[in-house]
C-alpha cells in the first residue's frame, strides 16, 4: 500500500515546489497531487503545471482543478478556460484531473453543469475525477451528496472518486457501501484522504476547522485516540482498495516515517 499513496503538495512559490519535488524524488514518492487553493491558483496553477511538465515528467501528478478559484470574468470564459485545460491534459497525457466545485461554490458553475456540457464537445475524450463528502449528511444537514454523485456518474466521464476526511468509520463505510452499488458496472478509482495526527494539526484545526471537514472532539482531545482512529482508517481503507492521499505536510524524514508508520505491519 505505501508504494500506491498520493502526498499533496503544498507550496508558496516555484522554489519551494522545486525543493519538495526533489524531496520526493530522493525519498522515491512519485504520485503527487497538486491542489487548487490559497496561492496555487489562476496563473500560478497554470505555471506550477508547466513548471512540472517542462521539468520533472518523472512524476504520477493529479490536479485539482477549481471551478471557484479558476473563474474568471463570467461563466462562458471561466468554461473555455476549463476546455482548454482539458484539451492540453489530453493531447499530452502529462496529468490526472479532479475537478471540484470549490468550497464558495459559483452559481450554475459547479462540477455537474460544467460536466453536461462537457459531454456535448466533440473530438474530446476525457476521464475526470470527482470529491464526494460522506459526512455532510450527519453532520452538516445538506442531503443532496448522493444525489450529485449519481447525476455526476451518469455523464459518463468519471473514473476517480475522491473522498473528503473525516472521523466517522461507520459513516463512511456506508457510503463507500452505497458508491460500490451505484457504480457496481462502472470502473471507478477510490481515493481517500487522509491526515496525520500530530500536536501541531490539532492546534491548527481547534484555532481554524477546515470547511466541510468532520473531526471528532474525541480525537481533538486526545492524540493517542486520533492514532488509534487514523490506523482503523488505514485498515477501511485497505479493505475496500481505496488509495490514501496524505494532505498534512510530509517533507522531512521525521514527518514522511510519521506517514509511513501507520502502513507498516
Amino acid at each position: 500500500m505505501i508504494s500506491n499513496l498520493r502526498f499533496e503538495l503544498s507550496f508558496k512559490n516555484i522554489t519551494q515546489l522545486e525543493n519538495k519535488l526533489n524531496f520526493c524524488k530522493l525519498n522515491r514518492i512519485k504520485n503527487l497531487n497538486i491542489p487548487c487553493k490559497g496561492p496555487i491558483k489562476k496563473d500560478f496553477f497554470n505555471a506550477t503545471i508547466k513548471y512540472i511538465t517542462n521539468n520533472h515528467q518523472e512524476f504520477n501528478v493529479t490536479y485539482h482543478y477549481s471551478l471557484y478559484h479558476q473563474y474568471s470574468q463570467n461563466k462562458e470564459k471561466s468554461y473555455q478556460d476549463l476546455l482548454a485545460f482539458l484539451k492540453n491534459s489530453y493531447s499530452n497525457r502529462n496529468y490526472e484531473i479532479l475537478l471540484v466545485s470549490g468550497s464558495n461554490k459559483k452559481k450554475n458553475f459547479e462540477v455537474v453543469n460544467v460536466l453536461s456540457k462537457i459531454k456535448e464537445e466533440k473530438n474530446l475524450q476525457v476521464k475526470l475525477g470527482i470529491a464526494y463528502n460522506p459526512y455532510l449528511n450527519k453532520y452538516y444537514e445538506e442531503t443532496l451528496e448522493r444525489e450529485s454523485l449519481n447525476r455526476k456518474l451518469s455523464s459518463g466521464l468519471i473514473n476517480s472518486i475522491w473522498f473528503q476526511y473525516g472521523t466517522d468509520i461507520k459513516v463512511l463505510q456506508n457510503e463507500v457501501n452505497y458508491i460500490t452499488k451505484v457504480a457496481k458496472h462502472k470502473k471507478i478509482n477510490l481515493f481517500g484522504s487522509l491526515l496525520i495526527p500530530s500536536k501541531q494539526f490539532i492546534a491548527r484545526f481547534k484555532f481554524r476547522p477546515w470547511k466541510g471537514v468532520h473531526i471528532s472532539e474525541k480525537c481533538l482531545c486526545s492524540l493517542d485516540y486520533f492514532y488509534e482512529f487514523t490506523r482503523d482508517l488505514v485498515c477501511l481503507y485497505k479493505k475496500n482498495n481505496i488509495t490514501p492521499v496524505i494532505e498534512t505536510d510530509f517533507a522531512s524524514l521525521e514527518k514522511l516515517d510519521s506517514v509511513y508508520s501507520f502502513f507498516r505491519k
